[in-house]
């Protein structure tokens, strides 16, 4: 009897934080609609109780008309300015999906009035703009989450898994991180998103900050926040009729302690591609995609043995960048320091790509601190 009243009160307890969080779903704003990630926002919200999108901003009425029109949202809820949207619809948090350059606004504009934040990769156009959002962040106690699409991939979790099982594949001795793409125009990206992404200061490069951040945040995790003791890069521009500001094709090699990786970011790959490759003393993990993943143990000179796996999407909430983002507002889970969507993570992310630009320019290896 006091085991069934026991499971009754669980029961009514449970039922009472579904109805609760059904009832009051996190109040978030969507500032910009010019970067095409925008649409896994307005897709996800019109599948998911978890949150609302209750504003937008974005002065071009022409592109907010055209998403009102595609996913159903009133033009009542978009705003020329993110101060404006605050002041009528007072959102718990803002998602931003604008130029790069403009992460570091939103941020001011947000953290005084204690509205949490989650940006698009990269953090920030340069070190200076990320510092100064880090302070704010310390000072104000607000979340700074950056957001990358190979964060939800199940093969870069089931890698990372491995990695700590050092008898799988032993200690670390290179990583292969690529990421791109035919390039911005080839791929055809809206106007509005090119106008900026081609653009050096909005943007803040090319294809070395565009898809060069993906391996920086990867091997920022996988070395546990350690940073790389140099970093050495080549840009060139194969593509000027198409990006004549920026460079489109980016070589960076970070040397650790006992361990080199290379970070290929383009905008020339025939095939789009985000992938892994990791190399061990006993063998090496391939992260092909999002759902593929093989392992390779060695067996002789140039003999393997070779275990496939298709793996499913990621559990609820990590499955979804902004179901992620409200369980953490909401206290339901933490980020931890150098997780992929971390401050901490992503400073060391434009870091890195700081460096690695700089080194591009002077022709020469930057070394850090």
């Amino acid at each position: 009897m006091i085991k069934y009243k026991i499971l009754c009160v669980v029961f009514i307890q449970f039922l009472f934080t579904n109805l609760f969080s059904q009832n009051e779903p996190l109040k978030i704003g969507v500032v910009g609609l010019t970067h095409s990630h925008v649409h896994g926002i307005l897709n996800s919200n019109k599948s998911h109780k978890e949150f609302e999108i209750v504003g937008i901003v974005e002065p071009n009425k022409d592109l907010a008309k055209r998403y009102s029109e595609q996913y159903n949202y009133s033009m009542d809820i978009v705003y020329n300015t993110i101060e404006e949207m605050i002041k009528t619809k007072k959102p718990e948090a803002v998602t931003a999906f604008g130029n790069i350059y403009d992460h570091l606004k939103i941020v001011e504009v947000c953290a005084p009035a204690g509205i949490h934040v989650m940006v698009e990769k990269p953090l920030a156009v340069s070190l200076d703009h990320a510092k100064k959002m880090e302070k704010l962040v310390d000072k104000h106690g607000i979340h700074l989450l950056t957001n990358f699409e190979t964060t939800w991939y199940p093969t870069n979790q089931k890698a990372y898994e491995l990695i700590q099982q050092d008898t799988i594949i032993g200690d670390l001795r290179k990583i292969v991180v690529r990421d791109g793409h035919k390039g911005p125009k080839k791929i055809g990206v809206n106007k509005e998103f090119l106008e900026w992404l081609t653009d050096p200061e909005l943007n803040g490069g090319g294809a070395i900050t565009d898809f060069g951040c993906y391996g920086a945040n990867l091997l920022t995790w996988i070395m546990e926040g350690k940073k790389p003791n140099s970093v050495t890069a080549i840009t060139a521009q194969q593509q000027p009729e198409n990006n004549p500001k920026v460079d489109d094709e980016a070589i960076i090699l970070l040397s650790y302690d006992n361990l080199v990786a290379i970070i290929q970011a383009s905008w020339n790959w025939p095939i789009g591609r985000k992938d892994m490759e990791i190399y061990g003393l006993k063998g090496a993990i391939y992260s092909d995609n999002k759902h593929d993943l093989r392992v390779r143990t060695t067996t002789g000179y140039d003999s393997f043995d070779e275990e496939q796996m298709e793996l499913p999407d990621r559990k609820y909430p990590y499955n979804d960048p902004f179901v992620y983002l409200t369980s953490v507002i909401h206290g339901d889970i933490k980020t931890e320091k150098y997780d992929l969507s971390s401050l901490e993570n992503n400073l060391i992310v434009v870091e890195i790509l700081d460096a690695a630009i700089r080194s591009a320019q002077l022709n020469k290896t930057i070394e850090l601190k």
